[in-house]
């Protein structure tokens, strides 16, 4: 350990994983990163179900027990500090609930919505994991679960500029995150299919 204090690097170095599969990936905006995205993230259930209340109203991705099971993409957190990470994804994901931030340590159990986590973390050398566990939500009711029935007819009776803000959210989600509401939405509403 002598070379780190020679070097000037901290004993205190931990590499924290934020993992991403909606706009986190393609819009990370504020969020300091050390790292690219990476493909091989952990597994995760996933799916189109929460109506965000800002930002056209699009349909957002987040963990649904239910869902099928997609990989994930993760890229390497510009901090040491998990909880620091923590808050830095909370606010740039527009500050919500401290709770809806998921934080995962090496040596904790792992999370029922993150089945494998701590393999795939030792295999990475990750020592904490961040990502974000908002709830499903539509029509202004937390926790509800829209069909994709509710979804396309959501989408459909938007006006067009809010609309195209919405497809434009699942045209760019990773090809990897590719869950069952997507390919009905695609099959439905052409031009949520990619070119």
């Amino acid at each position: 350990m002598q070379w780190m204090f020679e070097t000037g690097f901290s004993e205190a170095f931990m590499k924290i994983a934020c993992l991403g599969w909606g706009s986190l990936v393609w819009d990370p905006k504020e969020l300091p990163l050390r790292s690219k995205w990476f493909p091989d993230g952990p597994a995760v259930r996933v799916e189109f179900v929460r109506q965000s209340g800002k930002e056209h109203g699009r349909i957002t991705l987040v963990i649904l027990p239910s869902a099928k099971v997609v990989t994930s993409l993760w890229a390497e957190m510009d901090s040491d500090d998990p909880d620091a990470a923590k808050e830095l994804l909370r606010l740039r994901e527009g500050k919500p609930f401290r709770h809806h931030i998921g934080l995962w340590r090496r040596g904790q159990p792992e999370p029922g919505s993150l089945p494998g986590l701590s393999e795939w973390a030792v295999a990475r050398a990750v020592e904490a994991v961040i990502w974000t566990d908002l709830p499903p939500k539509f029509q202004g009711e937390e926790g509800r679960i829209p069909s994709v029935q509710d979804v396309v007819a959501y989408l459909q009776g938007l006006p067009a500029e809010p609309r195209a803000a919405a497809i434009e959210y699942i045209r760019n989600a990773p090809m990897q995150i590719d869950t069952a509401y997507r390919h009905e939405i695609m099959l439905l509403l052409p031009e949520a299919a990619d070119d």
